[in-house]
């Protein structure tokens, strides 16, 4: 058996819903039942079924966001509910909640300010060929950009101290929102755990709202925002280099040609190598100024950050449900 870390510490358990009728009463049955102090909220984001009425019944707190978008929902989640201990699943009923024990657990014992619930075998079937492609491809540029700290950046099954949830910014508005929370915990260097999970498929009738390629290019344009906010050096110094190499294969002939004759016969190619290279040192001059903006704007989230204490616990004499499979635990 699994012992249910701290009575003390209030949980809250957080689902963001977009017309989730057919599975959100059992999601909500299942959270109470695997962690029975917990508050289970639901946050409707304009569900045109019945999710709000059957969540009600199922016992959980509804709230209902107008703004469309998970990374509103989320935005809205943080804001309003306090808790020592939040968890986060998807209302479609893909996680499994008597999961959620052990997910806090090893928040707690590791000292971690957040674990994630790892998808376990999502890479080779996430439901759609699509989506299963675009989670190795997003993850596999996540390591290259900012850190192996993650190995599934996209998994919605998460807990969290308040005081990780009280210092993330949250300026997503769609399915990008995962993307920023991992970079929030690489870039301040907070300590983070993972968790392989078993994950599950949606009941017959149940439909994704995740759009492969429009929310895929939502969450590469979110991944160059965030390289330029926390790597500013990285991402101008990139364009810097790009139009200096640009500069350099226009300026070359003209520069061969104007040795052997002394004459300049292609002025305009000359004209725009010239440009290029002022904007190389502009794009390199300004990464270097964005770089310390950037550093202060690090140094305000890490004072926010510290000034939530810690989460504290200590062995109930409660038992938890033992997850389905064993899971595997890796600690950043």
């Amino acid at each position: 058996m699994t012992e249910l870390v701290s009575t003390r510490l209030s949980v809250a358990v957080l689902l963001p819903c977009y017309n989730e009728e057919k599975t959100i009463a059992g999601v909500v049955a299942g959270f109470r039942e695997a962690l029975p102090g917990a508050r289970v909220i639901v946050f409707d984001n304009n569900s045109t079924d019945l999710t709000a009425l059957r969540a009600r019944a199922a016992g959980a707190q509804v709230v209902r966001v107008p703004h469309q978008g998970k990374g509103n929902v989320v935005r809205r989640m943080f804001a309003d509910i306090d808790a020592d201990i939040y968890v986060m699943a998807d209302g479609d009923g893909t996680y499994a909640p008597e999961d959620a024990p052990l997910l806090i657990n090893t928040l707690l014992t590791e000292h971690a300010d957040m674990a994630v619930g790892t998808r376990r075998g999502v890479g080779e079937d996430a439901g759609r060929t699509g989506h299963a492609f675009g989670n190795r491809l997003f993850n596999s540029i996540y390591q290259r950009l900012f850190g192996r700290d993650f190995t599934d950046i996209l998994s919605g099954y998460r807990a969290f101290t308040r005081r990780y949830v009280k210092s993330f910014p949250a300026v997503s508005a769609g399915f990008e929102i995962e993307t920023e929370m991992s970079v929030h915990a690489s870039m301040l260097k907070l300590p983070v755990v993972e968790i392989a999970l078993d994950y599950g498929r949606r009941p017959e009738g149940s439909s994704s709202k995740l759009s492969t390629f429009r929310d895929g290019a939502k969450i590469l344009w979110m991944f160059a925002m965030l390289m330029k906010e926390t790597q500013p050096v990285r991402f101008f110094g990139a364009i810097s280099a790009l139009c200096l190499a640009a500069s350099v294969v226009l300026m070359l002939p003209v520069l061969a040609e104007y040795f052997a004759t002394g004459l300049v016969p292609r002025l305009p190619t000359w004209v725009l190598a010239i440009a290029l290279a002022m904007m190389s040192m502009l794009f390199a001059i300004t990464g270097l100024i964005l770089d310390s903006v950037a550093r202060g704007r690090a140094e305000q989230k890490r004072m926010v950050y510290l000034s939530y204490g810690p989460a504290r616990s200590e062995p109930a004499k409660l038992p938890a449900a033992e997850p389905k499979a064993a899971a595997k635990v890796r600690v950043v």
